[in-house]
């Protein structure tokens, strides 16, 4: 896939994670629960990623390659997911949907950033450069300016 597509990709998760964001804060107000709209949302969750792993993969990872992975991938994951989910199911009905996801856009950038310059989490490095750097403090000052009251 060319980097125009994969962008448009990226572009449209955006849009459906702040979308199940709204949906599913919602849902934790009328629930009077955020973290039971965390159970909620991550079971329905599961049943459409076992559904679409169902309809298209095609060879299932062997016995062998299933040992070889960390223990600790298994769950650090699905924890930081719950957390994440769960503090924004919590912070939307009470900052708005556009305030919370563009303070939790600040934490992801500032923190990929930093985690793509030292290769944190096995992913490729990516160095910090003056032009990243005016880019995310041109972010920055748009999501302060965005919740400038």
């Amino acid at each position: 896939m060319n980097q125009y597509t994969l962008s448009i990709l990226a572009f449209t998760g955006g849009i459906f994670l702040a979308a199940q964001g709204g949906l599913n804060a919602h849902l934790g107000v009328l629930l009077k629960n955020p973290l039971l709209a965390s159970v909620v949302a991550f079971f329905i969750s599961c049943l459409f990623a076992l559904l679409f792993v169902l309809v298209s993969v095609k060879n299932y990872p062997t016995t062998q390659q299933l040992q070889q992975i960390p223990f600790y991938l298994w769950f650090t994951g699905g924890l930081f997911s719950v957390l994440g989910i769960g503090l924004y199911y919590y912070t939307i009905p009470k900052l708005g949907v556009a305030t919370m996801i563009s303070f939790g856009l600040c934490g992801q950038i500032l923190f990929a950033v930093i985690a793509g310059h030292f290769g944190w989490l096995n992913l490729p490095t990516e160095p910090i450069t003056v032009k990243k750097m005016i880019g995310v403090l041109a972010m920055i000052s748009g999501i302060f300016i965005i919740n400038w009251k």
